[in-house]
């Protein structure tokens, strides 16, 4: 099972400067980029993965996002089956994140 990070475990994490800096990793369209996205992610369409998997830090940990978190949790199973150890799923995608974390961020 892929681990489930919260919106505010993400924020947590992203500014504890003692601890590594996760690799985020938005899995979703291009055109969705265009109304929301996170600061410093890293975009990887999901149908793009198998193409750009040499291209991932095996070293770090990933969070995988998405809008609500599905894509990105097949994401995660698919890294997991690829040998990567260090995934992790945004729970409730960017519309949590919105709801949770910024609500003024754009919705669709």
């Amino acid at each position: 099972m892929i681990p489930q990070l919260t919106p505010a475990e993400l924020v947590r994490w992203r500014s504890d400067p003692q601890r590594e800096q996760p690799f985020v990793l938005d899995v979703r369209e291009a055109w969705e980029l265009g109304v929301c996205r996170l600061e410093d992610a890293h975009h990887v369409p999901l149908a793009q993965l198998p193409a750009a998997v040499a291209t991932l830090p095996r070293e770090r940990d990933i969070v995988l996002v998405c809008h609500h978190g599905r894509r990105s949790m097949h994401a995660g199973i698919w890294l997991r089956n690829a040998g990567f150890d260090r995934v992790h799923n945004l729970q409730g995608g960017m519309a949590a994140w919105a709801s949770d974390v910024d609500p003024t961020m754009a919705r669709y």
